[in-house]
């Protein structure tokens, strides 16, 4: 299940949702740049669980393995199709919440999404010392600020099942909630794994993320400039 685009009009240009896409690629390419030393930085710059909890007894204390970890771990992919498939969606979905919230206040909301993604992941592996990299639970913020603000949208769908495959145009409220499902099983069966770094995709940091951003949605000031679509108007006792 693959989005293609959304209905929903933006009536800024997304400044913020640009730039962010423009570093997290530049990051990209410089993670490939680093060559045999590529371990290295993901170690030193995606975000340990077990360097969280023992922070004092690792080299580089609090600002090495707690703050700065946090934020450039968002900023991080582990291939290819890490970072094509997060930034797909961000351009898809992100937009809209920038649009609603303000260039700043979009920004902010984001990084709050992915740090609170991020720690909700360590706290269920605290003993992992697998290194957790990407934007991923920054943008199922975005997926979960978009469930709430607009579940009228229409999400126009890549839809492959098995053999079969389809182009479908679903209600956003549905798509992102078939997403969410299909991250809650994925996660629930994570946390039966017998060792804590089995686990290849952080699939509580979507969770988490996604939880986060319909709490920051509801609670952040909105923008009053902003364009808001017609069906928005009509169907507004439904959106939060």
């Amino acid at each position: 299940m693959f989005p293609l685009r959304d209905s929903t009009p933006s009536g800024t240009i997304p400044i913020v949702t640009i730039l962010l896409i423009i570093v997290n690629g530049l990051m990209f390419f410089y993670e490939l740049s680093m060559g045999p030393y590529i371990d290295r930085f993901v170690t030193l710059y995606g975000v340990t669980p077990y360097n969280i909890f023992h922070f004092t007894a690792q080299s580089g204390g609090f600002f090495g393995n707690v703050l700065i970890p946090l934020f450039t771990s968002i900023f991080m992919h582990g291939g290819w199709l890490h970072l094509i498939g997060n930034m797909w969606f961000l351009w898809i979905f992100g937009d809209n919440i920038e649009d609603r919230l303000g260039h700043f206040e979009y920004l902010i909301f984001y990084l709050l999404c992915g740090v609170g993604a991020t720690l909700i992941h360590v706290m269920l592996h605290p003993n992992s010392h697998l290194p957790t990299i990407g934007a991923s639970g920054a943008i199922a913020g975005v997926l979960g600020a978009y469930l709430l603000s607009y579940p009228q949208a229409r999400v126009y769908t890549l839809l492959i099942l098995v053999v079969i495959i389809r182009f479908v145009e679903l209600p956003a409220f549905i798509f992102l909630l078939v997403w969410f499902g299909l991250q809650l099983v994925s996660g629930t069966s994570e946390l039966s794994t017998p060792t804590a770094d089995s686990a290849g995709t952080a699939y509580w940091a979507h969770l988490g993320g996604f939880a986060v951003g319909m709490a920051l949605i509801l609670l952040m000031p909105k923008n009053p400039d902003r364009v808001v679509p017609a069906w928005y108007e009509r169907d507004r006792n439904f959106v939060a």
